[in-house]
């Protein structure tokens, strides 16, 4: 498994500014091999993990979840 090391503040400030989800670019990624995409933080300490799928349709079950999921924490949080 080919691991991908991203620091977090930079990629989510990219997203901002190519106006682009990050389910578009692990999309672009996809190439049928699974891949670790670790975020760290500005210290290089590990802030979470995804195991970017081998398929689309993968992807889209786990944006789905994780919309769900992120939706319920906001809810909560209310």
């Amino acid at each position: 498994m080919q691991k991908i090391e991203i620091k977090a503040e930079q990629f989510f400030e990219l997203l901002k500014l190519k106006d682009t989800s990050m389910w578009e670019i692990f999309a672009q990624m996809i190439d049928g091999n699974e891949k670790e995409i670790i975020f760290l933080d500005n210290e290089d300490k590990i802030l979470f993990n995804y195991i970017l799928p081998q398929n689309q349709e993968k992807l889209e079950e786990d944006r789905k979840e994780f919309s769900k999921q992120f939706a319920d924490k906001l809810a909560n949080l209310n």
